[in-house]
C-alpha cells in the first residue's frame, strides 16, 4: 500500500481540490456575531467574503463564513465547529501550508479553542486520460489491482461497468487514519460534465482525539507525510511518468 520511492511533485497533477479541515469543540460566539476581527487580519490574503447558511442537526442552520482570494482558487471557511482551507490549483504542500499559517494563527489567537478533535487533509484526484494523452490506456495499466476490483482482470471490458469502486477506512502510521475512495466516474465542474469517464482517487487522511492546539502544525506535517507514499503506491509507472514527476 505504501511506496518507499522518493517524494516528487507532478507537473500535470490531477488534483481537482485539496482541503484541510480542522475541527474543534463548538464555539458559539462564531455563529453569534460576524467575525470582523478575523476578517481584518486575513483580508489581505482572502479579500472576498460571503456568508452561507448550512443545514444543521440543531434547530435552524449553521453559519458558514467564506473568505476567498480574488481569483477564487483559494477559499477559507469558518464555522462554529471547523476551520477549512481549500485549493483548486494545488502546486505543492509547502505553498499550501504557508497559505494556512496566517488564518490558523489568527483563529487560535482570537477564539482560543480548547483543543482540536480532528485534523484532516483531503486530496481529491480526477484522473483524466484525455489530458494525459492516455485515452486508449485501460485503468488497469494506470492503477494497482487492489484499487480496481474486477476491472483489474484483463478479460473484463471496463466500458461495460457502471460501478466498480474501492472504499477503505483504516488506521495507518503515527496515529493517522485514512479513507480512500477509488473508482471510475463522471465529474461535473462548474455544472458541466465533459463526458469523459475519469478515475476518482479521493484520499482523506486525518488524526482524531484531543489534539493540543500547539501541536496542530506537527500533526499536519505527520498527516501530509503519509499522502505521497499512499498515492505513489496506488499508481503505476505509466501514470507516474505521464504526470511528469519533478524531484522535490
Amino acid at each position: 500500500m505504501f511506496s518507499k520511492k522518493e517524494r516528487c511533485i507532478y507537473r500535470n497533477n490531477q488534483l481537482g481540490e485539496v482541503i484541510c479541515q480542522i475541527r474543534f469543540p463548538e464555539i458559539l460566539s462564531i455563529g453569534a456575531r460576524m467575525p470582523v476581527d478575523f476578517q481584518e487580519a486575513i483580508r489581505h490574503l482572502f479579500p472576498q467574503f460571503s456568508v452561507n447558511q448550512e443545514p444543521s442537526d440543531k434547530s435552524g442552520a449553521d453559519v458558514n463564513y467564506c473568505f476567498a482570494t480574488a481569483d477564487g482558487v483559494w477559499q477559507l471557511n469558518l464555522t462554529s465547529q471547523f476551520l477549512a482551507l481549500s485549493c483548486k490549483k494545488y502546486t505543492g504542500w509547502e505553498a499550501f501550508a504557508k497559505r494556512l499559517d496566517v488564518p490558523l494563527s489568527v483563529f487560535i489567537q482570537l477564539y482560543k479553542p480548547a483543543y482540536f478533535h480532528r485534523i484532516g487533509l483531503r486530496y481529491i484526484n480526477f484522473i483524466s486520460r484525455d489530458s494525459l494523452e492516455l485515452s486508449d490506456t485501460p485503468f488497469r495499466e494506470l492503477f494497482q489491482p487492489q484499487y480496481l476490483g474486477l476491472m483489474s482482470d484483463d478479460t473484463m471490458d471496463e466500458t461495460k461497468f457502471t460501478c466498480c469502486s474501492c472504499d477503505v477506512d483504516t488506521a495507518i502510521y503515527n496515529g493517522c487514519r485514512v479513507k480512500i475512495h477509488a473508482g471510475p466516474g463522471r465529474v461535473r465542474r462548474n455544472g458541466v460534465d465533459d463526458g469523459e469517464i475519469k478515475f476518482i482517487f479521493d484520499l482523506d487522511l486525518y488524526m482524531m482525539g484531543n489534539i493540543p492546539v500547539n501541536h496542530a502544525a506537527g500533526a499536519l506535517e505527520t498527516i501530509h507525510a503519509q499522502s505521497f507514499p499512499i498515492y505513489r503506491g496506488a499508481i503505476t509507472e505509466t501514470l507516474h511518468n505521464a504526470m511528469e514527476p519533478t524531484p522535490v
